[in-house]
């Protein structure tokens, strides 16, 4: 069965990516929704946006995923947080979302804006779609706080560290 559904990915990736001048809107909405998955999925967004992830990849149930996660990532730009995108794209309308994805950086690390910078306009609709599609569920992250800031939840701290003599 998993087989089958990779087969299938992976048509629906190298299909689509074959059509470069078919528009975003121009293909069926189940296969745009299957095209985001399968890039949340390959680009990790699960990684940081899914709570219990990485403990068990894979095992989080679909209904549960992309809601934030309420542990922060420290570091020299303060504390940062994986937001809840299931909040933040039935709140952003799809063209602010696309400037959002081809301008400067929004967001502190450990969030990899180069990597969406790189996706296509195709793409940015396919993530989106599928985000979207997935519905309203869950609160919103904690905010960010700068350097020196009060943090009141665990955090994963990621500084580097020189080797010990």
């Amino acid at each position: 069965m998993k087989a089958s559904l990779l087969l299938v990915a992976l048509v629906l990736v190298l299909g689509f990516s074959s059509v470069g001048q078919r528009s975003a809107t121009a293909q069926p909405v189940d296969d745009v929704i299957a095209r985001g998955r399968l890039l949340v999925n390959y680009g990790g967004c699960n990684d940081c946006h899914t709570a219990g992830w990485m403990t068990k990849p894979g095992g989080v149930p679909e209904a549960e995923r992309l809601t934030g996660v309420p542990i922060g990532f420290s570091g020299p730009w303060g504390t940062s947080y994986a937001i809840n995108l299931r909040l933040f794209f039935t709140r952003v309308p799809e063209d602010r979302w696309n400037g959002m994805a081809a301008g400067p950086r929004r967001s502190h690390p450990p969030m990899p804006w180069w990597n969406i910078e790189q996706l296509s306009a195709s793409d940015l609709h396919a993530l989106y779609a599928y985000v979207h599609s997935l519905g309203e569920v869950g609160g919103p992250a904690p905010d960010f706080v700068p350097p020196g800031g009060k943090v009141t939840t665990p955090v994963v701290h990621m500084e580097a560290v020189p080797p010990s003599p």
